[in-house]
């Protein structure tokens, strides 16, 4: 059997605590799968001294991540940290500038510094993998990257945050209202104290750019991605959604056109008939289209310890083959660049909900705006009676170019009839 994969770990959190626990208990499997062992001989963390439940005795400790990564006894530099500039960063320029390769689970470093890392990987000779950056423990980049790679695609979605889709999915099963379930989200561990990066679409779109380069074989542009997250989605959205036949879910969506590549984040009204639809609590799922294959559906955890663990070993297992794949499926010299689809050119259906004054003549007000902007009503749903206070008024639409949407959005908003901003979700037709 060959000598053993030297591995050095920066970061022992969680995940970097699991891939230890992981290498060390299914070592005789590793070993049996890699054709050599796979042996952590350094590693680097905040405090030496806490408890991680794992053994660490036989590795090399560094405080200073960095010098670990330039001069550590060590094939493979595995980054584990997080943030998408400072140590981790350093960490992995050091290891690559060191030939040595790197493994790294972090998306917000890769959606803003990808393409550079890239190029100076290959530069150098090394392999920047990068599997537990999306999507937890699902396969998806390796699948994109070389089981789908006889393939055009056309087009990558999916549920990339659990942390939204475990709030969605409660405020369904419950009729609560998005603090509530955000408040219970954070004491059972699934969101952040600080919950922006999730709810506000930001991770997602993370790893939106990352896919985006995968899958269609272009620098990464997390600039280019249109981002909006749940925050305004309501208990009564959720309700009226279903009674349209609809759930409503955060997706990243990317998409070649003629005109440029479409990236855009926000929450979705899916026919309950999708696959999609049904994918609950913290659980991830993409979906790819290829020309040959058709569509592939992926699904499973997309975050937590073994998950994560299991994708970044995974990436160990392939450099201790020998694998050198790259980054984005392309050579960099190769990855094509082209310009970000605007979202006001966006052709879509759209749900809208007004709260609006029961007065005479409010509906027509708010139809001549609609109609001004040459959008197409399909349904219209009000109910009830407040004369001294404001109903809802729920309306969807033909497909229609989103600039239109907003110019007719705004008249409508400014009429005195109208209590609050309206609310809109974009309604996203997928296969079944």
């Amino acid at each position: 059997m060959k000598p053993p994969l030297k591995i050095a770990i920066a970061g022992l959190g969680t995940v970097g605590a699991g891939v230890v626990k992981l290498i060390e208990t299914n070592a005789d499997v590793l070993a049996s799968r890699c054709g050599r062992p796979l042996a952590v001989t350094a590693v680097s963390a905040k405090n030496r001294g806490r408890n991680r439940g794992i053994d660490i005795s036989h590795a090399r400790w560094f405080d200073d991540a960095a010098e670990m990564a330039r001069t550590a006894d060590a094939e493979v530099v595995v980054e584990l940290i997080g943030g998408s500039d400072g140590i981790a960063k350093k960490v992995c320029d050091t290891a690559i500038a060191a030939r040595r390769h790197v493994v790294t689970a972090n998306k917000a470093m890769l959606a803003l510094h990808g393409t550079a890392l890239a190029r100076a990987a290959e530069s150098a000779g090394v392999v920047l993998a990068y599997e537990a950056s999306v999507a937890g423990g699902i396969p998806i980049i390796n699948a994109l990257r070389e089981g789908l790679a006889a393939n055009k695609l056309s087009r990558v979605y999916g549920i990339l945050n659990g942390t939204c889709n475990y709030i969605l999915t409660e405020m369904l099963r419950t009729g609560r209202e998005f603090a509530d379930v955000l408040r219970e989200a954070q004491t059972l561990g699934y969101a952040e104290a600080d919950p922006s990066f999730d709810v506000d679409g930001i991770d997602t779109a993370h790893k939106l750019a990352v896919l985006t380069a995968v899958a269609f074989g272009a620098e990464v542009n997390f600039g280019g991605v249109y981002i909006e997250g749940i925050r305004h989605v309501s208990a009564q959205d959720i309700a009226y959604a279903g009674e349209l036949g609809y759930r409503i879910k955060l997706l990243g969506i990317a998409r070649r056109t003629e005109q440029g590549i479409e990236q855009r984040v926000h929450p979705c009204m899916v026919e309950l008939a999708s696959s999609i639809a049904h994918v609950d609590g913290v659980y991830n799922a993409v979906v790819a289209e290829g020309d040959f294959v058709g569509r592939t559906v992926f699904q499973g955890r997309g975050a937590g310890a073994g998950p994560t663990a299991s994708a970044v070993v995974a990436d160990l297992i392939a450099i201790a083959r020998g694998n050198n794949a790259p980054a984005f499926a392309v050579p960099v010299a190769d990855l094509v660049k082209l310009p970000a689809l605007a979202m006001d050119r966006h052709i879509g259906a759209y749900y809208i909900r007004l709260m609006v004054r029961d007065r005479p003549g409010v509906i027509a007000d708010v139809t001549a705006a609609l109609r001004d902007e040459e959008v197409s009503l399909e349904s219209m749903l009000q109910r009830g009676r407040s004369p001294e206070g404001a109903v809802p008024v729920v309306l969807t639409t033909h497909a229609t170019e989103e600039a239109a949407m907003k110019r007719a959005l705004a008249r409508i908003a400014a009429l005195k009839t109208v209590a609050e901003p309206p609310r809109v979700i974009r309604i996203e037709p997928l296969e079944h």
